[in-house]
């Protein structure tokens, strides 16, 4: 089906704001002010920054096929020739792009194209930019049917950017709910399908970063892939059919749905993080007083594997203090010691294995 997109707002907002999405919308703004809050209570904000925005480009990469294990992940973050696996190292510029573009919106306020292109050049490593050439379609993975057509002529892709960009940025031409104009933002990127490629990995850092410029939370730790991945058909139906029938509702319901589900799922999170590092805490304290300091702490937080390198860098201390160290919390079983070649690494697995189980 080939687009005929309209410029936002549309003309009638009732079209968006139903009773019921009103209803939803409301319950997603609690948990929303709920995980916030609890966000908040973490004293170290790069701790959740740097291990959910891993955890998230591992999600939003897995909707487009692109699969790598956490095991991987963690130590290509410390090793570079560990990395074997192409998808691994993809995953590693999502994480990047996503807080590249999370530091630009939580500064400025503000979304802009070029912060935009700026994203999707990091995921693709190229400087394509906007779509100038037509022959862009949709479709059906297993069957090659053409599902829908964007957009095709620079211009009007152009145009259209323009304008979306205006959309998020200018409450004044719509005082729609901004869980609702999320919502729609992502419909309407999705629909331009503005690149070439890294379409959709863009529009779900998208979300995150215009619930950022709206207050809504300060860290970027709400993620909606992992619910698109539950739920894959319908994401793609209900994105479809806005296109086929002007219907908004099941859309709508659908991504306040995501916004809950996922808020719930990462209070549970972040509720154990905390926990668990409480209990680390005095455990160090306790049994390795003379080692312990708030920042080692934060080191085995910020790191599911850690290294001698970054205890140095992050505690300022010698190679031989680090290593010393490392070697201390091993025998006390905080980690586990393990090799790649000839180097060491350290995993702290509790945080690991709560990590796992909530991806």
């Amino acid at each position: 089906m080939s687009a005929i997109l309209t410029h936002l707002p549309l003309a009638n907002i009732e079209k968006w704001e139903t009773r019921a999405v009103l209803k939803k919308t409301a319950e997603a703004h609690r948990y929303l002010a709920e995980l916030k809050g609890v966000a908040a209570s973490i004293p170290n904000e790069a701790i959740l920054i740097n291990t959910l925005s891993l955890q998230e480009a591992k999600d939003s990469s897995e909707v487009e096929n692109i699969v790598t294990t956490h095991d991987e992940l963690y130590k290509a973050s410390l090793f570079q020739e560990a990395i074997t696996n192409p998808a691994t190292k993809e995953v590693q510029d999502y994480a990047f792009a996503l807080k590249q573009g999370f530091h630009m919106a939580r500064k400025n306020k503000l979304i802009r194209l070029g912060d935009i292109l700026a994203v999707q050049q990091q995921l693709e490593r190229n400087n394509a930019g906007l779509r100038r050439l037509p022959g862009t379609d949709l479709k059906n993975a297993s069957t090659g049917e053409i599902i829908y057509t964007p957009p095709q002529h620079a211009d009007e892709i152009s145009s259209l950017m323009d304008n979306l960009i205006t959309f998020i940025n200018d409450d004044s031409i719509c005082d729609a709910d901004p869980l609702v104009k999320m919502a729609i933002i992502h419909h309407q990127f999705e629909s331009i399908h503005p690149f070439y490629d890294g379409n959709g990995r863009t529009g779900r850092i998208l979300n995150i970063l215009y619930l950022v410029i709206k207050d809504l939370l300060n860290l970027p730790v709400l993620y909606l892939s992992r619910f698109i991945i539950y739920h894959k058909a319908a994401y793609y139906s209900n994105l479809q059919e806005v296109r086929n029938t002007g219907n908004w509702e099941p859309w709508l319901l659908f991504m306040l749905e995501g916004v809950i589900d996922t808020a719930k799922n990462t209070i549970s999170l972040i509720t154990q993080m905390k926990s668990l590092m409480a209990s680390v805490k005095h455990g160090i304290r306790d049994q390795l007083p003379k080692i312990y300091s708030q920042d080692l702490l934060n080191n085995l937080f910020n790191h599911p594997y850690t290294k001698i390198e970054f205890i140095v860098e992050e505690l300022g201390v010698t190679r031989i203090t680090a290593t010393k160290y490392l070697e201390q919390l091993v025998e006390h079983k905080f980690l586990i010691k393990q090799k790649v070649g000839r180097a060491n690494y350290y995993i702290n697995e509790p945080l690991c294995k709560l990590l796992i189980a909530h991806s």
